[in-house]
């Protein structure tokens, strides 16, 4: 921090390296990277989707209508729900409640879980009435980008467990481990919610 830098925080009675760890990312550097380089992956897949879908709008429109809207919509409250939860238990684990923290990650980890039951619910009867990823690129775009999330959501669990087990420890959570599993889950909300617009709701 600069001398400027330091004067002004003395001047409003902030000391310079609180100031400074208010304006750092929560969580690892690394975990920033890694969820930097996912999004760009979804931003490649989600640019190439309008770009085809552009090519064949009625295509796309009707294979979208194939799609089971309502638990489209379940599993988006079942994320945001979750990442609801994992914000509080993380700012709980911030000011010491280190048994709320872990038990508001535990019901976020509830909430995760019933992310991929329910996909798997509309996963079946999609692919027994014979859509695939072969069918049309409507489907193949919706069992690719949904397949990864999915896949990344499966990860989000384990990581959210680690942070419950590392809450559950005799010994004083770091903080920034939790930040770091907090960090991914709401990534993996955010790429969901885009797929949810793309894939359910845009026409």
């Amino acid at each position: 921090m600069t001398e400027i830098g330091q004067e002004l925080n003395a001047d409003v009675g902030v000391p310079p390296r609180a100031a400074e760890a208010r304006r750092s990312l929560p969580g690892e550097p690394s975990m920033w990277f890694f969820v930097i380089g996912d999004l760009i992956i979804f931003g490649v897949y989600f640019v190439a989707y309008m770009y085809y879908r552009g090519q064949d709008h009625d295509l796309f429109l009707q294979s979208q209508a194939k799609l089971n809207q309502d638990i489209g919509v379940v599993n988006t409250i079942v994320l945001l729900t979750s990442s609801l939860f994992v914000a509080l238990g993380t700012s709980a684990a911030r000011t010491g409640k280190t048994i709320d923290a872990m038990r508001l990650f535990a019901i976020a980890w509830a909430c995760g879980a019933a992310f991929p039951l329910f996909k798997l619910f509309e996963y079946i009867p999609e692919i027994t009435a014979g859509f695939t990823p072969g069918t049309n690129l409507f489907f193949m775009f919706y069992f690719v980008m949904t397949g990864m999330h999915l896949c990344h959501v499966i990860l989000g669990l384990v990581i959210l467990g680690f942070v419950i087990r590392s809450l559950c420890g005799p010994a004083k959570p770091r903080i920034t481990f939790v930040e770091t599993g907090a960090t991914y889950w709401h990534m993996v909300d955010v790429v969901w919610l885009i797929l949810f617009a793309l894939l359910y709701l845009m026409r």
